[in-house]
């Protein structure tokens, strides 16, 4: 997974820095599946079946591998992606906000941590899946703290603090030197490799380490094909978790080194790499977080980089692997905690958010809760379903105000926000800003009534003005013809201001339908209607 997706990425994608790979949910997703159309899933899913229920199973007439499973499922995404990108539909990353990117990934750095935490420490407990299973982990990581392997510790928390000490200190010194980075993750693997075997590190103090490494390249082979169709909903959900974390993390990396990632691009190199990926025994690949953040780290500005580590890792697969069989993976693990340093700072931009906006803030919470306590399918799920609720809230809640002209001009301002401004007698000018729909016209005539009030005696003639409106419905144009009509019995006259030319077609469209003229009289701007008032009402 890491060499041949990585080989085709290198020529469609768009990310500089994002490293394809594994990813933790999107395995243990794609597991599941695995699980449930391999031979022995099936066998022991058999014990508990009767008769009546197995013809409501949609479970293929054969048995499967494993491996047959996996990659039918990677081909299945890889077509899914190929059929979002024809029908441009990277245009689904539009509703991943900022603040929803952010929380979401922060989140996602919790579960990678979490993964690693069993190396770091030494520890032994049962893995666990599913939901709540950060929460769990890190639950079980605290119970099995007492029997930590102390050797283990050492190595990670020597590792942890050279690399911190080499990121925060060494690094930015040597970069004023010279724009080569020193190697320090190669180093803490080399040196660990090297240390654990001479002092034989694993037999004696039991550090877990690597362990065998086969050589080669897996043969060449065709998904199973007659499987596809049982699995087409589990990849549509594998799809759409891959692609999403694959593409936050490209926005962030390219918001970072300041250059722009094409979303559906993103979804062509993505679906190539998993077809071909998916003829040589892969699962569903995604940006590897880890290794992403590492590339970046080191000093990566392109996918060149990606194509060097390809270099290296044919190498390992064909010749030196199993002279990293004693590498302890508590460097493996410190590696990656450090490398996530950048992600778990992405807290700190929560207070930037509340102060900007408090429905930012939400946003980002929600997002970074339900990832990090329930699972990242559902946090991604919450994002986006509470980006929306609050892009209605606030659609629905416009700015309003009273508008009063500055004296010997024809400059018109809200009377509350700035001094020196005066209401014009007889008149008030009304300022929405806003959509005017169906769903806002309530908002919009409560806005109305409330800012203008009841006194026809104290008002002549009243201007709406509609700014940054370019669409309107028949319901919306519908109310401003009641409006007016009963403005009108009121003996006070409706003047509408900066209309656009889609809300005057469409009050052209329903006068000429509805059969009933009301009149309504549009002007330019505001000071055109202000002077047109005095002059017919005063």
């Amino acid at each position: 997974m890491a060499f041949f997706p990585v080989l085709i990425y290198f020529f469609f994608g768009t990310s500089r820095h994002i490293s394809i790979g594994t990813f933790a949910i999107v395995c243990l997703m794609t597991g599941q599946v695995v699980a449930t159309y391999a031979p022995q899933a099936m066998l022991n899913h058999a014990s508990n079946i009767t008769d009546k229920h197995i013809e409501f199973l949609p479970m293929p007439n054969r048995t499967y591998e494993p491996i047959e499973v996996a990659t039918a499922v990677t081909f299945v995404v890889a077509v899914i992606q190929m059929i979002m990108y024809i029908l441009r539909l990277g245009i689904f990353t539009n509703l991943l906000s900022e603040t929803l990117v952010n929380g979401f990934t922060c989140g996602a750095a919790f579960h990678v941590i979490s993964s690693q935490l069993k190396d770091l420490f030494g520890l032994t407990f049962a893995k666990r899946r599913g939901y709540f299973s950060v929460l769990y982990t890190f639950y079980d990581a605290l119970l099995a703290v007492p029997q930590a392997n102390r050797t283990a510790v050492s190595i990670s928390m020597v590792a942890v603090v050279l690399m911190v000490l080499n990121n925060e200190i060494f690094k930015p010194w040597l970069a004023k030197k010279t724009k080569v980075p020193f190697p320090i993750e190669l180093a803490a693997v080399v040196i660990g490799t090297a240390v654990c075997y001479g002092f034989d590190f694993h037999d004696k103090y039991g550090v877990t380490i690597v362990g065998d490494i086969p050589t080669g390249l897996p043969p060449p082979a065709l998904p199973a094909f007659s499987l596809m169709p049982h699995i087409i909903v589990d990849c549509l959900i594998i799809t759409i978790v891959s692609y999403t974390i694959t593409i936050s993390m490209a926005f962030i990396f390219a918001q970072k080194a300041h250059y722009e990632v094409d979303a559906n691009q993103e979804l062509l190199a993505l679906s190539l790499s998993n077809a071909f990926g998916s003829f040589f025994s892969t699962m569903p690949v995604t940006g590897s977080l880890a290794r992403s953040l590492i590339q970046f780290n080191t000093g990566g500005v392109t996918q060149i980089a990606s194509i060097v580590s390809c270099a290296l890792l044919l190498v390992v697969l064909l010749w030196v692997g199993p002279l990293f069989e004693y590498l302890p993976k508590a460097i493996l693990a410190s590696i990656i905690v450090v490398a996530l340093k950048g992600m778990l700072m992405q807290a700190v931009m929560l207070k930037k958010f509340w102060r900007l906006s408090k429905w930012d803030a939400i946003v980002w919470i929600i997002t970074f809760l339900t990832t990090v306590v329930v699972s990242i399918d559902i946090g991604l799920l919450s994002g986006i379903v509470i980006s929306l609720i609050s892009i209605f809230v606030r659609g629905q809640r416009p700015y309003t105000c009273l508008l009063g002209v500055v004296p010997n001009t024809d400059l018109y301002l809200d009377c509350k926000r700035y001094k020196g401004v005066q209401e014009i007698e007889g008149i008030k000018i009304f300022h929405y800003c806003g959509a005017l729909n169906f769903a806002s016209k309530a908002m919009f005539k409560e806005q109305l009534t409330k800012k203008v009030g009841f006194d026809p005696s104290k008002l002549l003639a009243k201007i709406a003005e509609s700014k940054y409106n370019n669409k309107t419905d028949e319901l919306a144009v519908k109310l401003l013809r009641t409006l007016a009509a009963e403005y009108n019995e009121l003996d006070v006259a409706l003047y509408i201001a900066s209309c656009s030319g889609p809300i005057f077609e469409m009050l052209a469209k329903c006068d000429k339908y509805e059969g009933q003229k009301i009149k309504i009289n549009i002007y330019p701007t505001i000071h055109d209607a202000v002077l047109y008032a005095k002059l017919n009402e005063f």
